[in-house]
């Protein structure tokens, strides 16, 4: 235990808190700004808590109510949870500082509520220890993230929360088919019984086939992401933030957590195929979301599917495997850095993008009327985190893809590396298109509505937090490397 820090149950306050926030923001909407705002920043504090306390444990266990595995629901904290649970407290803060300045009274007293169910439910599946409550919680998250897709009330709002409810549905259903397989051949959800119970063979396969088949809907993977474009360009601008930034990542997670401490290790070589598979699937978001990206002529769909693209990145590391049928740490560490690069990047982004809506009216790129000498913190925001996205130096992003490329190129994978390369030069194509025609003026002239500053200086925090990222690899790298070691949990204490 650390001899400054109180011993406090940190992962279970992480839950507890804004569950308890969102019910106070309900039941009283006056205060719902003020219990919102405090709530998230109090997150903050409570990830660096918990953070201090798992740098001392390497892995803490909290079970609830004093029943652990496998008959009670038990928390889980190491190296790798604080990875996600840093990125959500981080870009959390930073959205919710924004959209009190952003949302009219009406949508706020939605908002908040929402906002802080999800940020309870995705802190809770960060800390999970078992598939169950994973599931659980991936529920409650997307129900709370469909709704506040739709929180704008708009067609398009409506149309895109729909089409994303079906999918993120259909995604929990073949997922828990899955878990349901793995209970029956186990009798255990407990990841650490479940690594020392599985078994290789058909009912192992099967089960981790429905379960990643599952997470890569939800997860928005080519060629699932049809439901990605329509609902985070229609969703208000702090609510794509969040979905871009934040949840598609929940999914991944589970998914990388499956990986490292069920399927890798006990397939061994043969899991290099299903590896492939999602290698393959990977380099074709990265190609196809960015050109997509580079087609478009609204700025929110351009960014929606830029993070089609950046997905892709992500799992370019499941063919990246050693002699040893083992996930290569190297590469890991590099989605580990993606991941915290990706979330503040996008996060700007697509905050910069709805100051740019309330400026104008539109998102429409051709139109943008000299926005560079009326809005020039959101202008830097969105260039510094297009750089970012781009993977250009000094940014975080450089340092995460260059971290991905070094491990393709140790193992020889050229086709990832021309992929990275070609990836990177298409980001730098659709982040470029928009930067110009901020400093050229619009065909027609119109009439602009005046930004809150807090709104701009939001987006250009994140932004900047982005590129100090790409400053910090000696102190965050070791950390990063503590998440990444491959192999099963631990075994219950």
């Amino acid at each position: 235990m650390s001899p400054v820090l109180p011993e406090l149950p940190w992962a279970a306050l992480l839950i507890l808190l804004p569950l308890s926030g969102a019910t106070a923001a309900a039941l009283w909407p006056p205060a719902a700004r003020a219990i919102g705002l405090l709530t998230t920043a109090a997150g903050l504090l409570l990830v660096a808590g918990l953070g201090a306390m798992v740098a001392d444990a390497d892995t803490l266990r909290h079970p609830v109510g004093g029943w652990g595995a496998p008959l009670g629901i038990e928390l889980r904290a190491d190296a790798m949870s604080l990875v996600f649970l840093a990125a959500t407290a981080l870009v959390g803060l930073g959205v919710a500082v924004y959209a009190d300045s952003y949302f009219e009274r009406a949508q706020a007293r939605g908002f908040w509520p929402l906002w802080l169910f999800l940020l309870g439910a995705l802190n809770a599946l960060f800390l999970s220890a078992d598939l169950f409550n994973l599931y659980v919680t991936l529920e409650l998250m997307g129900l709370a993230a469909v709704a506040l897709t739709a929180l704008s009330g708009g067609r398009a709002a409506l149309s895109g929360a729909m089409r994303y409810l079906l999918a993120t549905l259909l995604g929990s259903l073949v997922y828990l088919l899955g878990v349901a397989l793995l209970y029956h051949a186990t009798g255990t959800l407990d990841f650490t019984l479940l690594a020392e119970r599985l078994e290789h063979g058909p009912a192992s396969r099967t089960a981790l086939g429905l379960m990643g088949a599952g997470l890569a809907l939800k997860t928005a993977l080519l060629p699932f992401h049809f439901w990605l474009p329509p609902a985070h360009s229609s969703a208000p601008a702090p609510v794509s933030a969040l979905l871009s930034a934040l949840v598609v990542k929940a999914s991944f997670y589970i998914l990388a957590r499956l990986w490292l401490e069920l399927f890798a290790p006990l397939s061994g070589l043969e899991g290099a195929g299903t590896g492939e598979v999602l290698g393959w699937l990977g380099m074709a978001a990265v190609l196809w979301g960015s050109w997509q990206a580079l087609r478009q002529s609204r700025i929110k769909l351009l960014v929606a599917y830029s993070t089609v693209a950046q997905i892709g990145y992500l799992f370019l590391a499941f063919p990246l495997l050693t002699a040893a049928g083992l996930p290569d740490p190297a590469a890991w560490r590099a989605v580990l850095w993606l991941v915290l690069a990706h979330a503040l990047a996008k996060a700007a982004m697509f905050l910069a993008a709805g100051n740019l809506l309330r400026f104008g009216g539109h998102d429409r790129i051709p139109d943008l009327d000299c926005v560079a000498q009326r809005l020039p913190l959101t202008v830097a925001a969105f260039a510094l985190a297009g750089v970012s996205i781009a993977g250009l130096p000094p940014t975080g992003g450089f340092i995460g893809k260059w971290l991905l490329l070094e491990a393709a190129l140790l193992q020889g994978r050229w086709d990832l590396v021309a992929v990275m390369l070609l990836g990177g030069l298409l980001a730098a194509g659709y982040v470029f298109k928009v930067v110009g025609h901020f400093f050229t003026p619009a065909a027609t002239g119109h009439a602009a509505r005046p930004v809150p500053p807090a709104m701009e200086w939001t987006a250009l925090s994140l932004a900047i937090l982005a590129l100090l990222l790409g400053l910090a690899p000696a102190w965050l790298l070791p950390w990063l490397d503590l998440a990444a070691a491959p192999g099963p949990a631990e075994a219950v204490p």
